[in-house]
């Protein structure tokens, strides 16, 4: 059994209490009501920024959320312009960052990364997106939103559609909804994008009521939330099989119209052609002011994680299986071959500590 780590880390939201995500909540609401009064809360702290593939909202918010607090912010948004070009691996370049700041965000495209730069970091991590695998500050921002618009997150029909399989924040947000009594769930994909078998066992375990469905037109109207998603051109093996997926699913004032009048629709962003431009004019629409909330869930986000230094919570729980495989080639263990293979569970099924994966003992 692995020990606890010196850091508070923010790998997958759902390490942490219901009781503690709704205290970031509470804290992000009262930062927005009067944001001067934390004007000087980080000053003197430095955030590093290692964001290894592409980001607009996400970026830009933990940056934006560290300088209004009074802090500064290092890093690359680009691996080209920093010595991860040379073939450096991530326990070396995290180790380096974490030494000179006092807490890191980290954007990877490879499932498991952040917690593979978690386990020799000298400082606490924060999970900004792992390949297809979670967005747990994604998720905060989803929850701030939810709460301050629909009021509560009790006993809402959440309708998820677009890609299921390869959609972190989708993963991500259906773990955390599935911790609030009376939530049920609409999954809207085709069969090729269907949520991953873990996902839908969380829901069962919960006893939380989920359909699987292909149209976005029949099943609409009995949402209180549809959470759209792009199909993920970049998580797809070829390009061809990008194709046959895109354009599936398009939200426009006709489906709208179908919809209650008390519906919101969230989206992550960016969007690609999901949404139509003519939706933006709805008042259901929140995706922007979605991401606006973002900035505010990840202030209280830097502010908590900097001052819990004494809140524990452990890395990893299983152990080290030497020889054995994860089954996920997407596993940032066939990356970084240096890393221990920890893996939970006995018997024949074994679950992934990094990506969560189910693999047969070899």
């Amino acid at each position: 059994m692995a020990n606890l780590y010196n850091n508070l880390n923010l790998i997958d939201l759902n390490d942490y209490s219901v009781s503690w995500w709704e205290k970031l909540l509470e804290r992000a609401h009262e930062i927005m009501a009067d944001p001067s009064a934390y004007a000087e809360s980080c000053k003197g702290k430095i955030m590093g920024t290692l964001f290894y593939e592409p980001s607009t909202r996400t970026q830009m918010s933990f940056q934006t959320a560290m300088l209004r607090l009074g802090g500064t912010i290092i890093g690359f948004d680009n691996p080209a312009t920093s010595s991860v070009a040379k073939g450096e691996n991530i326990k070396d370049t995290t180790k380096i960052v974490s030494g000179y700041a006092d807490i890191m965000v980290m954007r990877h495209p490879v499932a498991g990364s952040v917690k593979a730069a978690a386990l020799t970091a000298d400082c606490p991590v924060i999970n900004a997106g792992d390949g297809g695998h979670l967005h747990p500050t994604q998720t905060l921002t989803d929850l701030l939103t939810l709460k301050e618009e629909k009021g509560s997150l009790e006993g809402l029909c959440i309708g998820l559609c677009g890609d299921l399989k390869n959609g972190r924040t989708v993963h991500s947000l259906i773990k955390a909804m599935s911790c609030f009594k009376g939530t049920s769930f609409v999954l809207i994909s085709t069969p090729e994008l269907a949520l991953p078998a873990y996902i839908k066992d969380v829901l069962s375990a919960g006893g939380h009521p989920y359909k699987e469905v292909s149209s976005l037109d029949d099943a609409v109207g009995m949402l209180d939330v549809l959470y759209m998603t792009r199909i993920q051109r970049e998580r797809f093996a070829s390009p061809e099989e990008y194709e046959k997926q895109k354009g599936h699913y398009i939200l426009d004032k006709k489906k709208m119209s179908k919809a209650k009048d008390s519906m919101i629709v969230l989206h992550p962003l960016p969007r690609v052609d999901e949404i139509a431009i003519e939706v933006d004019d709805d008042p259901r629409a929140m995706y922007f002011k979605q991401a606006k909330y973002g900035m505010y869930i990840r202030m209280a986000l830097i502010l908590t994680m900097l001052e819990e230094n004494s809140l524990k919570v452990p890395l990893i729980t299983g152990k080290v299986h030497e020889h054995q495989k994860c089954s996920n080639p997407l596993c940032i263990t066939h990356k970084e071959t240096y890393l221990p293979h920890y893996f939970r569970g006995e018997g024949t099924m074994l679950e992934c500590e990094y990506c969560d994966e189910r693999t047969l003992v070899e």
